[in-house]
């Protein structure tokens, strides 16, 4: 299920979906669809895109009690960093995604092996190391991002809808970062020269979103996603210029 919705800030508008739907931030993903930031004449705007496989909360009837103060207290506090430690598996589950994603790759004839890199609440991350390392990523990681679905739709048919699987093989997703925030700076000092917009290549939601808010930041420069469909693309164009 996709929503939208708007705020000042982007913290602004992720508390707002949080609230409206009803779902804890680990709930859904978040993808920014358009920055503004606030000037003299014009105030800050941000409208994200929040994609969520769980519904909505439905909202308390009169006959509902609220959760009790004591039972909210003994909850433990949630895990917001990722937890790096025995690359084996500790479950049935996680032995059940390595064998899965180890035979994936066997039957697809570029055979590796998958360990554990991270534990979260509500991620879990795995690593792959192959010596075919460049074909299971592919261009632009489109190749890991596909592997990574199948992960995701097998984790979820043994019922851990809740939990995101991600993977990562020769540090991309790191590698992939940083050299995204180089081109946003990049961009973003060509667009400021001419005056003018620049209209990216595709991305997918997580890297759209690290251009947006990488460019969050400088005053006359302006991000919005344009086109349809998961692979979107990045416009960065000067404030008051040509868009």
């Amino acid at each position: 299920m996709v929503y939208e919705f708007e705020g000042r800030t982007e913290k602004e508008a992720i508390d707002r979906a949080a609230e409206e739907l009803g779902l804890e931030k680990d709930d859904f993903d978040v993808e920014i669809l358009e920055t503004q930031r606030q000037g003299l004449f014009k105030r800050g705007y941000v409208k994200i895109q929040v994609h969520t496989e769980k519904l909505a909360k439905p909202e308390h009837g009169p006959e509902e009690d609220e959760e009790e103060p004591e039972t909210r207290a003994e909850r433990p506090p949630r895990r917001e960093q990722p937890v790096y430690g025995d690359p084996d598996p500790k479950t049935d589950f996680e032995s059940a995604m390595i064998d899965f994603m180890q035979g994936l790759l066997e039957r697809m004839g570029y055979p590796g092996k998958v360990s554990v890199l991270f534990r979260e609440d509500r991620k879990l991350g795995f690593k792959i190391e192959s010596e075919f390392s460049s074909i299971l990523i592919g261009k632009k990681g489109k190749n890991l991002d596909a592997l990574q679905l199948l992960a995701n739709i097998y984790a979820g048919r043994q019922g851990r809808e809740n939990l995101r699987i991600i993977l990562d093989t020769e540090n991309y997703r790191i590698r992939r970062e940083e050299s995204l925030v180089r081109l946003a700076y990049t961009v973003a000092d060509r667009v400021r020269e001419s005056r003018t917009s620049i209209l990216l290549e595709p991305m997918n939601p997580f890297d759209r979103r690290l251009i947006h808010t990488t460019l969050n930041d400088i005053a006359d420069v302006e991000t919005k996603s344009e086109g349809e469909g998961l692979y979107k693309q990045v416009r960065v164009y000067y404030r008051g210029g040509a868009r």
